[in-house]
């Protein structure tokens, strides 16, 4: 690359300013130059513009030198010349041109007693003046002039192998001779064992070496060699005793591991993997994946690590429901978006020695609101696109019984688009495992609920013919997409021990500020939408017959602090924020897991007063009717561990009485006999046994003879 000199900010726009001003000059003249007519480049490429009237040029490239007595270089000539560049042009418009100089030369350094010419035999391998001339026949109308100064690239002269790295045999070598060589074919200052370092050069530093292993003294010569004898430190028997051995004996070469050749590890790829064959299986169990009658894995469109595949394995118990986005520029011609009834209709193992085939419903959609966006969606025109039976939509229910599929139905969504140049289609596909009418629903724990998995609620089944029945229900926030508005928000289900903050925002015009009510009804829906449930289930795996596996969901909703009046810019008394509070207590642990049970969850409302901003000069909120502002509605959840307390409460006399308590005092007399107890540690039991009858030996003998004793037989011997 060009080395471009620095400028400052002014100085970079006046230049700019100076280029636009010689295109259009040069365009109005009819003639031609370089931008810049001078570089210097201390890189193989070089880059610059040809700017005016091109259509008749041609380049010429040349060596050129300064005169010896004038210094001057010489007037630009049309006669090429053979040199070590190539020159290429690019044309980048009607009154442009993007010259290309490369060079045409290796630049690694050339070996000791090399042949190949191909090669820089010094440091400093291009030393040049090169000259562009532009041309029209054999008249020159510019000429640009090119500074070379291009130095060798010093790379190693065995690179090794790309498969594999041979390690020396560390019993008898270390891995790391000389750490303290630290620069490429220099000589590195106090490191003796740098084999790039001259005689002449270790003698300035040979008596201040780096100590140590990054001084190079990895193997240290052990203490018993007769070299390591000092006048100092050695005692006269040492000369009689040391050893003179070799450094492949040295005992520290033993403390590495044996050496071996061995294979590097493949680096990332971004090539497509090579997909093993299927393997049919007899029986299905959750998570194996379904087969074809011709064993073949059953695809269907989905997302997988986040991206759409249009051909992924179907899973067997494992519901997803997935949107994928796809930029059309033209009608598609082959799956998924072109498929006929009868390629959908295939046949597949259902896990009992017997297949079933795919029953397809048709069905012919004229909304296009969930699968295109109105900005994107058009009418039909002749100048535009009209694609027909587009696929929109595939969603399978598998019917499932025992470890086998009992029928498979798809509904088969087609629909007609229509757009100018191109359109965003969103396409939906979904699998769902249903045992008789039931869809088999995940637990979120077994038996406490596990971080990460979804919060259960429930409402009571008001259809069933069992009155006491929950059926299950999920707790959501906010997920907002693509534009953030509530209309095309979507929900995302509440994750244990996740707290999370998330919403949406609310168009809303002066036309709905004059009807508060109906606009606090609207907000209030919105919300209320999130949480359909009335129970919550305590554990991850509750009984939707038994009433005790469920907790009553609590609603409140906080009054304002200020009260307000309805005006007609603004309403009072807005549920813009609803708040998931929930408490939850570790009940046990199984296999090293805590298991936590929800004892309550409380869903409260947040009231705030909404008014259109008229200010900043920007009014036409307040006049136009039908101008709106985005208000936000928010939602959030909150994870609360409720505290154990294990332990007994202290008594009055405990709290206040504190002569025993060894946890608060430094004389601790319940445990002066300690030191003989089995729990004492600090020296064997025997040996703290004899010690202990020691001293009941001492104090017996202190009691007999002391004063008490003497007492004693003084009273006993005037009786």
């Amino acid at each position: 690359m060009a080395n471009v000199v620095d400028l400052s900010f002014p100085s970079f726009i006046s230049r700019i300013f100076c280029v636009l001003l010689f295109i259009s000059w040069a365009h109005t003249q009819n003639i031609v130059g370089f931008q810049p007519t001078y570089l210097t480049t201390t890189g193989p490429t070089v880059t610059a513009l040809l700017i005016g009237n091109t259509s008749d040029i041609s380049l010429n490239l040349r060596t050129v030198s300064p005169n010896n007595e004038t210094g001057s270089i010489g007037s630009p000539s049309c006669v090429a010349e053979v040199t070590q560049w190539v020159l290429t042009r690019e044309q980048v418009g009607k009154t442009a041109v993007r010259v290309h100089l490369r060079l045409d030369k290796n630049l690694r350094l050339c070996g000791e007693n090399e042949t190949d010419t191909d090669c820089c035999p010094k440091p400093l391998c291009v030393l040049e003046t090169l000259q562009v001339s532009a041309c029209v026949g054999n008249t020159p109308q510019a000429s640009m002039l090119v500074q070379a100064k291009i130095h060798a690239l010093l790379v190693p002269a065995n690179t090794g192998s790309d498969n594999k790295t041979v390690i020396p045999n560390q019993v008898y070598q270390t891995l790391g001779s000389c750490p303290c060589d630290l620069t490429f074919r220099a000589c590195d200052v106090r490191c003796c064992c740098d084999k790039d370092c001259s005689v002449e050069d270790l003698m300035l530093f040979a008596a201040h070496c780096l100590p140590g292993p990054f001084g190079g003294q990895v193997s240290p010569a052990p203490d018993y060699q007769c070299s390591v004898q000092s006048s100092e430190n050695s005692p006269d028997w040492f000369p009689f005793l040391c050893v003179n051995s070799p450094a492949e004996n040295n005992p520290y070469l033993g403390l590495f591991y044996q050496g071996d050749t061995i294979a590097s590890n493949p680096g990332p790829s971004f090539q497509r993997p090579d997909m093993s064959a299927p393997v049919p299986v007899n029986v299905y169990v959750q998570g194996s994946p379904i087969f074809t009658l011709n064993d073949q894995y059953f695809t269907i469109p989905q997302k997988v690590l986040g991206r759409c595949v249009n051909s992924a394995p179907v899973a067997f118990l494992d519901n997803f429901n997935d949107k994928c986005v796809t930029l059309l520029h033209s009608c598609p011609t082959g799956p998924p978006f072109q498929t006929l009834p009868t390629d959908l209709r295939i046949k597949v193992k259902n896990g009992q020695g017997g297949d079933v085939t795919v029953n397809v419903i048709d069905e012919v959609t004229i909304d296009l609101g969930q699968f295109i966006s109105s900005t994107d969606a058009v009418a039909s025109s002749d100048g535009q696109l009209i694609c027909e039976n587009v696929t929109l939509a595939l969603e399978y229910k598998f019917y499932w019984k025992g470890k086998g599929i009992t029928s498979i139905t798809l509904t088969h969504t087609v629909g007609t688009i229509a757009f100018n140049t191109s359109v965003a289609l969103t396409t939906r596909y979904s699998a769902e495992f249903l045992n008789g009418e039931f869809v088999g629903e995940p637990n979120s724990g077994n038996p406490g609920y596990q971080v990460g998995r979804p919060v259960i609620g429930g409402i009571v089944d008001t259809l069933g013919n069992d009155t006491g029945t929950i059926q299950r229900t999920s707790i959501n926030l906010w997920k907002p997409v693509s534009n953030g508005l509530c209309s095309t928000a979507e929900k995302k289900p509440v994750l244990f021990g996740e707290n999370s903050t998330s919403g949406c925002l609310l168009p809303v015009s002066q036309q709905s500020m004059t009807q508060c009510n109906l606009l606090r009804e609207t907000v209030a829906s919105l919300q209320a939408a999130l949480i359909t449930a009335t129970y919550v289930a305590k554990s991850g795996n509750p009984d939707p017959l038994t009433m005790t596996d469920w907790v009553n969901i609590s609603f409140v909703t906080q009054n304002s602090s200020t009260t307000m009046e309805d005006t007609t810019s603004s309403c009072y008394g807005i549920q813009s924020h609803q708040h998931i509070h929930v408490w939850s207590l570790i009940t046990g642990i199984v296999d090293g897991i805590p298991q936590r049970d929800i004892r309550a969850l409380e869903v409260s409302y947040s009231l705030s007063s909404w008014a259109l901003d008229c200010g900043g000069g920007d009014i036409s909120r307040c006049v136009d009717p039908l101008e709106t502002q985005l208000f936000p509605i928010t939602s959030s959840v909150t994870f609360t561990d409720i505290p154990i307390n294990t332990g007994l409460p202290k008594t009055r006399f405990q709290i206040n009485f504190t002569e025993y308590d060894c946890d608060r005092n430094d004389v601790c007399w319940p445990e002066l006999a300690f030191p003989i107890t089995k729990y004492y540690t600090g020296e064997p039991y025997s040996q703290s046994l004899a010690k202990g009858l020691i001293l009941v030996f001492f104090f017996i003998t202190a009691s007999i003879l002391g004063t008490p004793w003497r007492q004693i037989r003084q009273a006993w011997n005037c009786l």
